[in-house]
Order: structure tokens, then sequence, then C-alpha cells
């Protein structure tokens, strides 16, 4: 029993580890273009990517559970859980942005021409998730809340992009496939990772409405939300998340 919060959070690092196959398994074959032969890699079934994230996410939540209600906490838990979540909710969405990127380029007429470096911003993700994570294992002032958006918000938003692309709720996999859409996606997440914002903590210490009114109000929205928006409900309760988060400032309080 002393281990079973590590080895939620080991749940945790093997989800995000087998998503990370998923979206890099991607067969190959020859397609000809002016006269010439390609290789041209197939999409992948990266929505099997963003189920295996939501399991990570659901891990996630029962590593912390566990270790309360057991009262097993311990600095080499935070430290095991802080290196799955970089695996899970850094390098994945990174990975997924990769390929979003790497398909939108596939629309454009000089396709073949398209560098590396043109992809690149997506690693920016990771890069930001680790300095987050690091962070918030030595910030003591987020005991309560948290201090910029928590890395399982963001991978739980990009593993979101594969099933809209998918299913295509009121046309939004159009919007998926502009390049300048994308890197204004990457950039603006990076920084609210990072960013010196005050973000809620989605924990209830007690079931007050008055000191509990933006958690109620964000459930009650995605509960109201999934019928109509279906995937879509992901990036609107992220955003919502965060307006509630700037609108009703949460303290942060030191340990």
């Amino acid at each position: 029993m002393k281990q079973l919060p590590n080895i939620l959070t080991l749940g945790n690092l093997f989800c995000g580890a087998l998503a990370i196959i998923y979206i890099l398994h991607a067969p190959q074959y020859i397609a000809e273009f002016n006269g010439h032969d390609y290789a041209v890699t197939n999409p992948a079934p990266v929505y099997w990517a963003s189920g295996l994230v939501v399991l990570a996410a659901i891990f996630d939540f029962l590593d912390g559970l566990a270790a309360r209600l057991l009262k097993l906490g311990s600095p080499f838990g935070k430290e095991l859980d802080s290196l799955a979540d970089m695996v899970t909710f850094g390098v994945v969405p990174g990975m997924i942005f990769f390929r979003l990127l790497r398909s939108a380029y596939m629309q454009m007429p000089d396709v073949f021409d398209v560098s590396y470096v043109n992809l690149a911003p997506a690693l920016l993700v990771p890069c930001f998730a680790a300095f987050r994570l690091a962070k918030f294992n030595l910030d003591t002032r987020q005991s309560e809340n948290f201090i910029g958006v928590p890395t399982p918000a963001v991978g739980l938003l990009v593993a979101s992009f594969p099933l809209i692309m998918l299913y295509n709720p009121y046309n939004l996999a159009h919007y998926l496939q502009n390049i300048w859409l994308l890197y204004i996606m990457i950039a603006v997440l990076c920084y609210l990772m990072v960013a010196e914002m005050p973000m809620l903590s989605m924990k209830f210490r007690n079931f007050n409405p008055t000191q509990n009114w933006p958690r109620f109000l964000l459930l009650i929205l995605a509960i109201l939300a999934i019928p109509v928006l279906k995937f879509a409900t992901v990036p609107f309760v992220f955003v919502v998340y965060v307006l509630l988060s700037v609108a009703a400032r949460p303290a942060t309080t030191a340990k």
C-alpha cells in the first residue's frame, strides 16, 4: 500500500509514453508528384494518444488522492509525479502540435520545401512545461492554488485537438489547419504555464458556495457545454478557467 500512489503515478507515465508511440507510429508509402516519387507519411491515429492523455489525467488525479487518504505524501512522490507529468502533459502536447503543424504545412503548395525549423516551435511546449514543473516543486506559494496554468490543463487542452479534427464539430478542424493560429496557441500556452498569474485549483477544501463559486460555475458550464460543443467543450472550459481565475484572483499562500 505504501507504493500505491507511486504505482498510479507510473500509470500516468506509462500512458504518456504509449501516447508518444501512437503519435510517432505513422506508416509511409510512395506517391508520385510532378513525375517524381516521394515518401509520404500517412497520418497515424493520433486520437488514440488523446484518449491515453485522458487516462493519464485520471491516474494523475488518483495518485494525489491516494497519497492524501493514506497519508503517504513524500518528496519522492512529488518528484516522480513531476517527471511523469513532464512526459504526459509536456512532451505529448508538443508532439501533437508537431503533427498538427506538419499536417497544416501539407496543405501548402511548397510542402516539400518546408524545413523542420518551421515545426520546431512545437517543441517549446515541453520546454516551458519542464520550466513550470521545476518551478512548482520549489514554489511554496502554490499550496492552495496555482501560479500559472498547470501542465495537466495544457495537456488535456492539446489532447482534445486530434478529437476535434476527427469529429469536426462546427467545422473547427479548419482552424486547426491554420499555421499561424497554431503558432499563436503555442506561444500563449507557453506563456500561461510560466506567467505569474494566480490560477484556481479545482480542489474543494469545503463546499461553501461563497468561497467556491468559480469552481461550481466552471463545473456547471462544462456540464451544459458537453451536449452542445462535444469535444470542443475542452477548449471552451480551458478559456473559461483562465477567465474565472483572472476574475476571482485566487489567493496564494505559503505552506
